[in-house]
């Protein structure tokens, strides 16, 4: 598994640009993770921000968080943005990387985490940019590579109730709409999660 210089890097960046203008009114929103409105969706990945970025730091990720990483009354999309932030500094001044986490009590290669984390911040990146009405595809260079990975770490079986079944993606699709297609998302404009907008 390659893992590709700067790939969580430039996953984060384009979820943080995604939730970049996200305002309470939008946290109702559906989104498509099936059952998760965008208030949700954010909690998860900031809960995924802080386990990445604790992988990073420590070469350890608990199975269960040792603190709550948001604020229950707090804003999320703010937590979000942060989360982020603090895993870009964190990424950017390591001073040596790990080659092997623990994942809970099990060795885990660093690259296979930061493939998965980059998968899973670039596709809830996209699931945010729907939510809030204001499409915006996965590059096409960070989703083609992305493709390219899961299904090393995702099976096309044996995968629910973490995500749903793949679906088909038209002939012409780009890597970004083959890549949510292949995570169970609905690719292609014209899908309105956030109500009129």
């Amino acid at each position: 598994m390659n893992g590709g210089s700067g790939l969580l890097e430039r996953a984060i960046s384009y979820a943080a640009r995604s939730a970049r203008d996200i305002t309470p009114a939008l946290l109702p929103c559906p989104t498509p993770c099936r059952g998760w409105n965008l208030d949700m969706l954010l909690r998860h990945a900031s809960e995924s921000l802080a386990a990445l970025h604790d992988g990073t730091a420590t070469g350890h990720v608990s199975l269960i968080p040792a603190a709550p990483c948001h604020d229950p009354g707090g804003d999320p999309a703010r937590t979000f943005q942060d989360r982020a932030g603090r895993l870009l500094a964190a990424r950017a001044t390591a001073s040596c990387r790990h080659q092997v986490l623990d994942i809970g009590d099990l060795p885990l290669p660093a690259v296979a985490m930061e493939c998965a984390g980059a998968i899973e911040i670039a596709v809830h990146g996209w699931d945010i940019s729907q939510a809030c009405g204001r499409p915006s595809p996965i590059p096409d260079a960070l989703a083609a590579t992305l493709l390219a990975i899961a299904p090393l770490l995702i099976p096309e079986t044996g995968r629910h109730p973490l995500f749903g079944p793949p679906v088909t993606a038209t002939a012409r699709a780009g890597p970004g709409d083959r890549l949510v297609a292949y995570l169970g998302r609905e690719p292609g404009p014209g899908r309105n999660y956030a109500g009129g907008r």
